[in-house]
């Protein structure tokens, strides 16, 4: 488990250096103004697709039900060809009528601005299509326990974005965010292009060509599993896309605020998701087929062995993370963006919004574990009304936040509804099964070990602003 772990993790660290350098680039070329926050805007919508249809619910359906079929290689391309078939309908859609779906997802924006998003949108949007037919081959190879080339693949969309940056940085502000956009499409390919040459080399792609060939003559010997299979995946895709709805109205309410506000919640949020997806991610990717497998034997005993080595060495190292990242979150910052059209007023609020990110880290990692023992036990539709639970409470508290503490106030409202989406996900996965977690020697070092580094790190903080000043 644990080296599936790694190779997840070394695959997103690689990722996510990659990304903060695309990030370095396009702060110091667009800074935070309205070029910035039409490419980030722009990119959003076709992610928000994504992970509802794709990285989310799709493959949290798809691994147990391709688990539990004895046709997969007629099941696979089934799915495959219903769910391409509806992506690329909305994608022809959001190209005939891209300022619909631009003032869709920034309301804020005058029709000026929106006129100028557009274009962007339109672009950007052939992404999903290809993502999704990634993700859908990336499924396969994590059933296989083949973890690598998804993990590393990422990677080529940010040298993608990397190189666009590089092409474009002397032109004006227009023309980058064409760059960007169509760098985007081109990471896209490349990503899909890595997975079919590794499907082809695990001598996979015979399953790819059964499925085709035997779709029409046996489609009616899986029609139990596609039945089940659509009943599970629309409370999933629910319960996954609450988490964008969210992302979706933090874009919508900040752009009602002080240009930039977008790229504030952007750059801070950036940052937030490198520990979240380093070690929490990477730690569910590589869990999730295990644990499904081991259910579908009937092993539960194992399978709760198995999440409670994930528990805590996700515990140890997210509240590291948050008692580090929240103290020094100003040098991140600066660290990171501050050079360039990125000023110091810049950085002041893009520290403040990672604060109010960070609050939230450790139950946002450790819910992303426990909810795949939902869904392995395909309970999805407790996992959905979890999921509208927390997005209520997410809802709450931006309206309530927004006024006094503007774009911060969202960040702050996105952790207390991750807040809540833990605590109920962890009553319906069992109190008594989690206080077993927690009865270990390894609560005693948690605590300790929390508390030295924090003494540690103010000690260390405090000497720098003393020795600088």
């Amino acid at each position: 488990m644990f080296k599936a772990i790694f190779t997840n993790s070394f695959g997103i660290l690689l990722s996510r250096i990659l990304g903060f350098i695309r990030d370095l680039l396009t702060a110091s070329a667009l800074g935070a103004n309205i070029y910035s926050d039409i490419f980030f805007i722009a990119f959003k919508l076709p992610n928000l697709f994504r992970r509802i249809f794709a990285e989310g619910a799709f493959t949290q359906v798809f691994i147990p039900a391709f688990a539990r079929t004895r046709h997969k290689a007629v099941f696979s391309v089934h799915i495959f060809l219903i769910f391409l078939s509806i992506i690329l309908l909305i994608t022809l859609l959001v190209n005939l009528l891209p300022a619909l779906f631009t003032k869709a997802i920034a309301v804020g924006f005058d029709a000026h601005t929106i006129a100028l998003a557009a274009p962007y949108v339109a672009i950007n949007f052939w992404y999903l299509p290809l993502i999704f037919s990634m993700t859908f081959l990336s499924g396969i190879l994590q059933y296989k326990h083949h973890f690598a080339t998804t993990a590393f693949s990422t990677a080529l969309l940010n040298l993608s974005l990397i190189a666009a940056l590089l092409f474009s940085q002397h032109q004006e502000a227009s023309k980058i965010v064409y760059a960007l956009s169509f760098g985007v499409v081109v990471g896209g390919i490349l990503q899909l292009t890595v997975h079919l040459i590794t499907l082809y080399k695990l001598g996979l792609m015979k399953l790819l060509i059964g499925g085709l060939q035997y779709l029409h003559s046996k489609s009616k010997i899986i029609q139990q599993d596609t039945q089940k299979f659509r009943r599970n995946f629309f409370p999933a895709m629910w319960g996954n896309s609450t988490a964008q709805v969210s992302a979706f109205l933090d874009t919508f309410l900040a752009s009602f605020l002080v240009t930039g506000s977008i790229s504030y919640l952007y750059y801070a949020n950036r940052i937030f998701q490198l520990p979240l997806a380093l070690f929490a991610i990477a730690t569910s990717v590589a869990l999730f087929p295990k644990i499904a497998r081991t259910l579908k034997n009937g092993d539960e005993v194992k399978a709760k062995q198995n999440l409670a080595k994930a528990f805590w060495f996700l515990a140890f190292i997210l509240t590291a993370s948050t008692i580090g990242g929240i103290i020094l979150s100003h040098e991140i910052t600066w660290l990171l963006f501050e050079r360039g059209a990125f000023h110091a007023r810049d950085t002041a609020h893009t520290s403040a919004v990672l604060q109010m990110y960070l609050i939230g880290l450790l139950p946002f990692g450790l819910q992303k574990l426990f909810v795949l023992w939902l869904y392995a036990k395909e309970l999805q539709m407790q996992a959905a009304k979890i999921a509208t639970l927390s997005l209520g409470a997410y809802i709450t508290f931006a309206l309530l936040f927004i006024t006094p503490f503007g774009v911060a106030g969202l960040a702050l409202a996105s952790t207390l509804g991750g807040f809540v989406s833990f605590f109920f996900t962890i009553r319906t996965f069992g109190i008594a099964n989690f206080f077993a977690i927690l009865r270990s020697q390894n609560s005693i070092y948690l605590g300790i070990g929390a508390l030295l580094f924090t003494l540690l790190l103010l000690f260390i903080h405090s000497y720098t602003i003393h020795f600088i000043s």
